[in-house]
């Protein structure tokens, strides 16, 4: 698909609007965006669909040790923000409610299979943090489906999930043989140096909840009655 077909209706930017935003790139701090320190390419599947798989580009703000947040979009250039992530530590996922804990997915098998990347940072730099990682539980809400054509955020977010080593958790040769062209890498390759990667002594088997359960979540959109504001005293 050509770039220009990936761009969402509208016209294009007037001479002001560009003129405001160089104004307040110069004037505004923009510090949640300057936080954001790495951007992190794999892939991830529809909970309520495991057949559509998608490649991801996660840009990662690091908020403590435990607790990570990324804004995820479609590709590295096109640049559309097509959902949010938030990655906890296996400590914090643990003191979730059991019926919160299924919505979340497991990262053990992404990083030590290849999956996920750093683009064009050496593995040597990236390990310290991969060792953390592999302990990691994540929840990605994807609310513009650009795979399937929407030229806009369509329809109530998606629930993803992420690779995993059976069934429809295991990720297409070719989407991963596209990604490994553009960045001139192997997955297999980077499979292999991994292999001494730590993995949790124990994963909750409330994570990748469809592994088990063969059961995948979707959100759908209701009318409800609007509450009643309080009349002012």
């Amino acid at each position: 698909m050509a770039a220009a077909t990936k761009v969402p209706p509208g016209e294009p930017m007037s001479m002001g609007q560009h003129m405001l935003d160089k104004g307040a790139q110069m004037l505004q701090s923009l510090t949640p965006i300057k936080q954001m320190s790495q951007h992190v390419c794999t892939f991830a599947m529809y909970s309520h669909d495991m057949h559509r798989q998608i490649e991801t580009h996660h840009y990662v703000t690091r908020v403590n040790q435990d607790f990570l947040q990324c804004a995820v979009y479609d590709d590295e250039s096109t640049g559309r923000l097509i959902g949010v992530e938030y990655i906890i530590s296996d400590r914090i996922f643990e003191s979730l409610p059991q019926e919160e804990q299924k919505l979340w997915h497991s990262h053990a098998h992404e990083i030590k299979s290849g999956l996920w990347v750093n683009p064009r940072v050496p593995e040597m730099v990236v390990r310290p943090e991969l060792e953390n990682l592999t302990k990691t539980y994540g929840k990605f809400w994807c609310t513009w489906q650009t795979d399937r054509g929407d030229k806009l955020p369509i329809g109530p977010p998606a629930l993803m999930m992420s690779p995993q080593p059976v069934d429809l958790g295991i990720v297409n040769i070719g989407l991963i043989k596209k990604r490994d062209y553009k960045y001139g890498i192997s997955t297999d390759a980077i499979k292999r140096t991994r292999s001494d990667l730590s993995e949790p002594t124990h994963l909750n088997p409330r994570a990748d909840y469809w592994v088990e359960h063969h059961k995948g979540f979707a959100i759908d959109v209701d009318d409800v009655e609007m509450k009643k504001s309080a009349p002012f005293p």
